[in-house]
């Protein structure tokens, strides 16, 4: 036992993942007696998965700070710094900056009325067989690919990360990393973070700073998919009460000739 936790540890280090000795002994533990006979490597990959599917904040170790971000990380005081690493990080939040904000709400619209979005073409989908709920509409598409193209994610995208220890950071797509999209990473995916520059309490992100690992929170992602349209929507009424503020502040100042 102790051997075969020692083999999964390592190969999740490999991965710059060290996780805390609670979580190597609780998912060992779950092992069934059958599972436990199967080859370390395929342990090994298992415990990668369901490491992907979890809460950071509560399965990898905390006792190495090169791995956390830091404290203050988020202090807009400090100009410029840069985070070593590499700092594995979830994903907390994803938003596209480079779309308004009621063109998504217009598409998850679109997505809620059974529309699919083909270039200028708003195409109606209608159910063709009950039985089989992952295609659903005229042109035999996937429910997944109706959603991806209703939710186009152009970009740069703002994100909200996390580390092991719970430290949060507002990180900004500085140059189209691939894969970072809505639709395409899923709240709670994983990423690591490496020789990252972050600008006044921003993690700038770029190619050559991130790895995408994949895995997703499932309780959370659907969460923020279920709550996405109200949040939108609350941005919206913000914008606009903000304006009309500004409106209200507004002095006109009269000039004689």
């Amino acid at each position: 036992m102790a051997s075969l936790q020692e083999h999964i540890r390592s190969h999740l280090f490999s991965k710059s993942l060290s996780v805390s000795p609670t979580w190597i002994t609780t998912f060992v533990h779950s092992l069934s007696q059958g599972q436990q006979r199967a080859p370390p490597s395929a342990l090994a990959q298992t415990a990668l998965f369901r490491l992907l599917a979890s809460d950071f904040t509560t399965s990898l170790s905390t006792s190495e700070p090169s791995t956390l971000l830091p404290r203050d990380i988020s202090d807009p005081h400090v100009q410029e710094r840069r985070i070593p690493g590499p700092v594995p990080v979830q994903v907390l939040d994803i938003e596209d900056i480079g779309v308004s904000l009621w063109s998504q709400v217009e598409a998850i619209e679109q997505l809620e009325r059974g529309e699919t979005v083909r270039g200028r073409e708003i195409i109606r989908n209608v159910d063709v067989d009950d039985a089989d709920n992952t295609r659903n509409n005229t042109t035999g598409r996937p429910q997944e690919d109706r959603e991806s193209n209703n939710n186009k994610s152009r970009g740069p995208h703002r994100l909200v990360l996390q580390d092991a220890a719970g430290t949060k950071v507002m990180a900004l797509e500085l140059k189209t990393v691939e894969g970072i999209a809505i639709g395409k990473l899923p709240i709670g995916a994983k990423m690591l973070l490496k020789n990252t520059v972050v600008g006044r309490g921003m993690a700038l992100l770029t190619p050559d700073t991130v790895t995408l690992l994949g895995g997703k929170i499932e309780a959370m992602d659907t969460a923020w998919k279920k709550n996405r349209k109200e949040n939108l929507l609350r941005q919206i009424d913000a914008l606009n009460q903000e304006r009309r503020g500004n409106i209200r502040d507004t002095e006109v100042v009269e000039i004689d000739d």
